[in-house]
């Protein structure tokens, strides 16, 4: 309107539709701006026509196209509205038209080209980024293969050797003695010698594969759950009174029920070398259970009225764990047992992936508590 006045003509009326054309331009870049040449011809309209070559450029950048729309603005800027006012005789200033028609064609197209290749250059740069982000990865697994590996190693070599010793020497005794006792001892060595031993040869596969293998070699492993709970508590050694309050196997996963295992194994273990001869209590519950009116019958112990409680375990929806103890006996001997202090840091480790809380503290008659709790969802 500024160029050809406020009055609504032929100049006014191709100008506004050039310029209401640039809304598809992303769309329809070609047929958009061959849409505005005649609001360039007619109405004089400079900015669609550029802004519909700029586009074209940078969506559509062939050479051939780009040349003949380049010389088709030329000539909608070149030639006057209506042709019969062309005059070819005047020279310098048909030169100066020309020329400004020229940088008018010219800019939007390099400018468009000058962004595409911008474009180009950081959607290349993005792919080398992600490529080197894959060869770190790729060789920060290469490295945790070899030294996975190398723990492997020296699990088989160091501890299966000196299990392999305790057994065998364990078979020796319970051969040669004649006392009843000590040949029950001798062979519950044996038997969780021959465990540790099967526990160790699947970890150490585990260690040692890799992707797929890893996977199958996850599945072969032993996967302890509730229904062990009493084995281990009898092979303890400890004065245990078990108060289990959900069957095992009937809700949750078997993921929930490994890290309740593991972790009455972590605890029972901690009290032989922390407080022998004390007093413990393993009670394992549905959460909902606990909350509501299962825990005024919870007390029982779980071999006697595990099966009645199928039904109010499948409406859980999480399990409670806990192992207390007493104080320690001050006449029992303390066992000379090596600790690495992460075993309740593991445990709380496993019980934060899980979704779930673990909690381990002191009680005030000088004992122990170690309560968990995990959610069914979780594994």
């Amino acid at each position: 309107m500024l160029v050809n006045g406020l009055e609504l003509d032929l100049e006014v009326g191709v100008s506004m539709l050039a310029a209401a054309a640039l809304v598809l331009r992303r769309r329809f870049p070609l047929l958009v701006f061959l849409f505005t040449l005649p609001g360039l011809y007619i109405g004089y309209i400079w900015f669609a026509p550029m802004i519909g070559l700029y586009t074209l450029a940078v969506r559509r950048p062939g050479r051939a196209r780009l040349g003949i729309c380049a010389v088709l603005l030329i000539a909608a800027h070149f030639f006057p509205y209506p042709i019969t006012d062309f005059e070819l005789t005047v020279y310098r200033e048909n030169t100066l038209v020309l020329i400004d028609a020229s940088v008018t064609s010219a800019a939007p197209i390099a400018l468009g080209l000058l962004m595409r290749t911008r474009q180009e250059l950081a959607s290349r740069v993005e792919d080398l980024t992600r490529s080197l982000r894959r060869e770190d990865r790729l060789l920060a697994d290469r490295v945790k293969t070899t030294e996975r590996a190398r723990l492997a190693r020296e699990m088989h070599d160091v501890v299966a050797h000196q299990v392999s010793l305790i057994s065998l020497q364990a078979g020796a005794v319970q051969v040669s003695t004649e006392d009843p006792a000590a040949r029950a001892g001798a062979r519950t060595i044996r038997e969780l010698s021959v465990r540790t031993l099967e526990e160790l040869r699947h970890m150490v596969g585990v260690l040692r594969a890799d992707g797929g293998e890893a996977a199958e070699a996850h599945r072969l492993a032993p996967q302890p759950d509730l229904t062990e709970l009493p084995r281990l508590i009898e092979m303890s050694a400890l004065d245990v009174t078990y108060e289990g309050g959900v069957v095992a196997g009937a809700s949750g996963t078997k993921t929930v029920e490994r890290a309740a295992f593991r972790t009455v194994q972590e605890a029972l273990t901690n009290i032989r070398k922390h407080a022998p001869g004390a007093q413990v209590r393993v009670r394992v519950d549905p959460v909902d259970a606990v909350r509501g009116e299962g825990s005024g019958r919870a007390g029982g112990s779980g071999r006697a009225g595990g099966s009645g409680r199928s039904e109010e375990s499948r409406a859980a929806h999480g399990l409670r764990v806990e192992i207390r103890n007493g104080p320690p006996d001050a006449a029992a001997t303390v066992p000379a047992l090596p600790g690495g202090g992460h075993g309740l840091v593991g445990l709380r480790e496993r019980a934060q992936s899980l979704g779930g809380t673990l909690e381990a503290r002191h009680t005030s008659d000088g004992g122990f508590v170690v309560r968990a709790e995990f959610p069914y969802g979780a594994g």
